[in-house]
């Protein structure tokens, strides 16, 4: 079949291959070429309906529109965005050409996939999945021969079609970088939402040369807590040489060999290189990361009211952009408190929160004590929230994860040449970037005794000095400080000063630990809805009875992990039972059973979680000062082994079977006969 074509534009083979697919598909519907486009839009409510249900494809597409008008304004032609079945939803551009292209239909409410309008440039890419370029001659039907259109496919992180974006222009005006700023545009807007979904998420930007980080160039991979990848942006496939899938199959330590602890112990120094990592192919990558935490507040089992306040501030945003006045949107987003969604039935934690509410905006600086993992910096952005400084910045500093080295640079800011690696042209400190609003100093008591006495003067003077320069920057924050330590010790042992001490002392706050408190079951909700908001599991009473009974070490951060990882084993399941439960964290239940608030063990042999099905489930925890029990002849451990190599016997020696009998893992059953092995055996 031979492609009449205007203008200049060279039918390469493949693209040549291309057209004439999509002509034959044309043919195929019925289509004629002769055949007048004709008008079939969207009636008003429909068009709206459509425009509602694609309005945060809109909300990162306007700006990205409107960029892309700056460069091709007065060039008859215009900008066109489509959901993901063909239907124009917005449309920009040069007047004159806008009605030109009204003519063919070319306008909101218009459906231009291939069935409907034949070989373009909207509804090829459409089928194709791919960037398409459709100039003049090529359009199936003669009434759009005087077009020329490079359309680009926007995809999600999990490789899901959610529009087209598309330039359309008068055909003798076509120019060969049109496509080129099109394909970059569609990536920019594919990269916002990326960055919208896993705001929350370890983000690794990456590419093989380190000049490109940054740049629309540059890969993006999404890694979950555990490891696993669960997005990318196409640039990232198109280096790796992977499809979505391929790629959601992977773990970090299987890409890169490396896991998200290392990364985050690489990026928490000010300054930090890109890291180099191979790939199995001996490729090498410099990789930056990106995580903005605390940003699952999850780890305080609260996840779904920051997500009802991140759905405000997306609709009050919306509104700006759409001409909202912007007191209308204030007095939207602040119609939710941030301290009223912290209760959660425990009695302690509400005491905590009415203390709050007294000092609200009163000038009293506020000192929240408690364990680490207890949700310390959730009751911070709280207040922030919740107070006069909420529209300025809310700056977070982690005094122990700072190097002794940078924190003073970290906090105060330096001049260009302050010290060896500093950036060019210097950087402001955390102090600075808190004006106006709220500086949270977690682990205060990890702060190095000299770099004390020049943030207590920071604070009385109000003003702070860069290292390396002589001017005093005028600073007005409000200081919330943390700590898990006891700082009245420190003063003792002179480790930290007293009258920074009384300084950021202005109201004491203790944060229960989770051992401490009655509301695990609340938490445990908030959680598993957090994870699985569409199908939320509940536990099994067995379960839940040892998450009552567990000391919980690392609090509520602690629990949320172990929620997490059962949420995805679970999948599909409506009840997270024993087997959803990792390992280590069973071993960590088997070691704490060993005490005597445990009953007795049951006479006949069972892995030790069952011994929590019988047990009675206390209404409150309990202190840990309870004399000690006789211990049995017979251990937990010890049964539990006897029970492992009984069914493994059972079973004929295979550990697969024996496993899945057992409900653990084949690790484990390997791991335990081998600790357990007597001499000789």
């Amino acid at each position: 079949m031979s492609i009449e074509t205007e203008g200049a534009v060279p039918l390469a083979p493949p693209r040549q291959a291309f057209i004439e697919r999509s002509h034959q598909r044309s043919e195929a519907l019925g289509l004629k070429r002769h055949e007048k486009s004709g008008f079939d839009p969207l009636i008003r409510s429909d068009l709206n309906l459509a425009r509602e249900r694609n309005q945060r494809l809109y909300t990162h597409a306007a700006p990205v529109m409107q960029l892309l008008y700056e460069q091709i304004v007065n060039t008859e032609s215009m900008i066109v965005l489509t959901d993901a079945q063909g239907t124009i939803l917005h449309a920009v551009g040069d007047d004159s050409f806008l009605a030109r292209a009204h003519r063919v239909a070319l306008a909101p409410g218009e459906n231009w996939a291939e069935h409907a309008k034949g070989t373009n440039a909207i509804g090829t890419a459409l089928f194709e999945e791919a960037p398409t370029l459709v100039h003049g001659g090529e359009h199936f039907m003669h009434a759009n021969n005087f077009l020329t259109c490079s359309a680009s496919p926007i995809f999600d992180p999990r490789g899901n079609m959610l529009g087209v974006l598309d330039v359309t222009g008068d055909h003798r005006g076509y120019h060969q970088h049109t496509m080129g700023l099109v394909r970059m545009s569609a990536r920019m807007i594919e990269n916002h939402w990326l960055s919208d979904d896993y705001n929350n998420r370890l983000r690794l930007h990456f590419h093989s040369r380190p000049e490109f980080i940054g740049t629309l160039l540059e890969g993006i991979l999404v890694v979950s807590p555990e490891g696993r990848l669960l997005g990318a942006n196409r640039a990232a496939l198109d280096q790796l040489g992977m499809s979505g899938a391929e790629l959601r199959a992977r773990s970090l330590s299987s890409l890169f060999g490396t896991t998200p602890a290392a990364i985050y112990d690489h990026f928490r120094m000010p300054l930090s290189p890109p890291m180099q990592l191979c790939l199995p192919t001996g490729q090498t990558l410099f990789v930056s990361a990106r995580f903005d935490w605390p940003s699952r507040p999850v780890v305080a089992g609260l996840h779904r009211a920051d997500v009802e306040l991140a759905e405000v501030r997306e609709v009050a945003t919306t509104a700006v952009e759409a001409g909202t006045p912007a007191a209308a949107c204030a007095d939207a987003s602040q119609r939710f408190s941030g301290l009223q969604y912290l209760p959660t039935g425990d009695p302690q934690l509400e005491t905590v929160i009415q203390k709050v509410k007294r000092v609200l905006d009163k000038g009293i600086p506020l000192l929240v004590l408690g364990e680490t993992g207890t949700g310390k910096e959730l009751l911070a952005r709280a207040v922030h929230h919740d107070s006069n400084r909420s529209r300025q910045p809310f700056v977070a500093v982690n005094c122990a994860s700072i190097p002794e080295s940078l924190i003073e640079a970290e906090l105060f800011g330096y001049e260009e040449g302050a010290f060896t690696g500093a950036r060019r042209k210097g950087a402001p400190g955390r102090l600075v970037q808190a004006n106006g609003g709220t500086l949270f100093l977690d682990e205060i008591g990890d702060m190095p005794l000299p770099l004390q006495a020049r943030l207590l003067r920071a604070l009385q003077e109000r003003s702070v000095t860069p290292l390396g320069s002589t001017k005093s920057i005028a600073v007005d924050i409000a200081v919330i400080g943390a700590t898990h330590r006891n700082l009245r010790e420190m003063i003792e042992q002179q480790t930290f000063r007293e009258d920074l001490y009384y300084r950021l002392n202005g109201l004491a706050l203790r944060l229960p630990a989770l051992r401490e408190r009655t509301d695990i079951e609340a938490i445990v909700r908030r959680i598993l809805q957090a994870e699985r908001p569409q199908d939320t599991p509940e536990l099994s009473p067995q379960v839940l009875a040892m998450f009552r009974r567990y000391q919980w070490p690392g609090n509520i951060r602690q629990l949320a992990n172990v929620l997490r990882t059962a949420a995805v084993m679970s999948a599909g399941e409506r009840l997270i039972t024993t087997n959803h439960l990792s390992d280590d964290f069973l071993e960590d239940i088997q070691r704490a059973v060993g005490g005597s608030v445990m009953p007795p063990m049951p006479p006949a042999p069972a892995p030790v979680w069952q011994a929590y099905e019988a047990a009675p489930v206390l209404p409150a925890p309990q202190p840990a000062f309870v004399a000690a029990e006789p211990a049995s002849a017979r251990t937990l451990e010890q049964a539990e082994i006897d029970m492992i190599r009984a069914t493994l016997d059972a079973a004929g020696g295979n550990i697969s079977l024996a496993s899945k009998q057992l409900g653990i893992s084949r690790n484990t059953i390997y791991r335990k006969l081998r600790w357990n092995t007597p001499q000789g055996e």
